[in-house]
């Protein structure tokens, strides 16, 4: 996936003019807990996941791999170095994902033509899906995978936490969750706020 910065500004200025849209209203915290709930848009498209076999690579094609982060480990990483993230509002496993419109503006999907490639130390089952207009996205573990249009260059990692919905991935497809933090993955809401 080739990003010019132009691009990320523009999505970034996007994301500033749609900061609050998804919120409830009552400036909580933001933590995702089992009460709450997101009404998605309803969608009527196909979702098919396709489960790729353990294919590894050594060489510069994989689409995820490892890179160490000086704060948070050894972190997924997309083909052009850019930290990876999952979101919580994201039902591991379903094949599908909750961020589309402005938020895949500010949360660009991982999205290849063909077969998802693990780069060497990734232990996490990569999977594909239907993203519903045309793209394949990529999958860790079961979690939808995201960048983060504010991350520039490699090593950056400025997504983590955002909102207590946006996390970083350990190899194996784990979200890398300070310790105490509410574990999402079935549709929670983010409160206060827009989740991205």
């Amino acid at each position: 996936m080739v990003r010019t910065r132009r691009a990320l500004l523009g999505a970034v200025a996007g994301t500033l003019a749609l900061a609050g849209c998804l919120g409830d209203g009552d400036g909580g915290g933001g933590g995702t807990t089992a009460d709450q709930t997101t009404t998605a848009p309803a969608t009527t498209e196909m979702v098919t996941e396709t489960t790729s076999p353990a294919t590894t690579t050594a060489g510069g094609d994989a689409t995820v791999a490892v890179r160490s982060h000086p704060d948070l480990g050894d972190v997924l990483v997309g083909p052009d170095g850019l930290t990876l993230y999952m979101f919580d509002q994201d039902e591991r496993g379903a094949g599908a994902s909750s961020c589309t419109g402005g938020c895949a503006d500010a949360w660009p999907p991982l999205t290849v033509d063909g077969e998802a490639m693990a780069g060497a130390g990734v232990s996490a089952t990569l999977s594909t899906f239907d993203r519903g207009d045309g793209s394949t996205q990529v999958a860790a573990n079961g979690w939808p995978l995201y960048y983060y249009a504010s991350d520039t260059d490699p090593g950056d990692a400025t997504g983590q936490g955002v909102n207590d919905v946006w996390w970083v991935l350990a190899p194996d497809g784990s979200p890398v969750r300070p310790s105490g933090t509410t574990t999402g993955g079935g549709g929670g809401g983010g409160g206060g706020g827009s989740p991205y």
